[in-house]
């Protein structure tokens, strides 16, 4: 049984039948993805190689993302606030607040993502994903923004902590 839509149900993804999404430098396990309705939820679990680029500095309008850190530590800006998370960490980010995320430097990171409500991110993620492998232009990223609720920001803050990561 694998149910992607929540409306309400039980959600079930067995691991051997969730779609992965892969990159250079991080897997996707497409988990559970839904449109928003019924207090819908998106996730996803990133497994990211040691000092992978996960996202750029960005916010979401609609969607509080939400992340836990299963292993490995994980660099995330918080508004103006760089940290470290670790395993076992948790982090809620509201929206309207801009945040980015990487491997720590010199680690790995395996992250479970969830985005409440939901709203179908998983066409953005496969999106990712062919941009990354060079099989999609990049400015499609920039024409998804809205369909998404994917805001990208300039982040010194961010450029500064992944210049001294590097």
């Amino acid at each position: 049984m694998k149910i992607t839509e929540t409306g309400g149900r039980p959600v079930l993804t067995r691991h051997a039948e969730a779609e992965t999404c892969a990159d250079p430098s991080s897997v996707m396990t497409l988990l559970a993805d839904s449109d928003g309705s019924a207090g819908g939820f998106t996730s996803y679990r990133s497994t990211f190689a040691k000092g992978a680029v996960g996202a750029p500095a960005h916010f979401h309008t609609k969607a509080t993302e939400l992340f836990f850190v299963i292993s490995g530590s994980l660099q995330v800006l918080v508004g103006e606030e760089v940290t470290v998370l670790e395993a076992g960490d948790f982090l809620a980010v509201p929206p309207h607040t801009p945040h980015a995320f990487a491997a720590a430097p010199g680690c790995e990171a395996d992250v479970l993502f969830v985005f409440t409500p939901g709203m179908g991110r998983f066409d953005y993620l496969r999106l990712l994903g062919r941009v990354m492998r060079g099989e999609a232009d990049p400015k499609e990223i920039a024409a998804s923004t809205e369909r998404f609720d994917n805001h990208y920001v300039d982040s010194p803050v961010w450029r500064a902590a992944l210049d001294v990561s590097a």
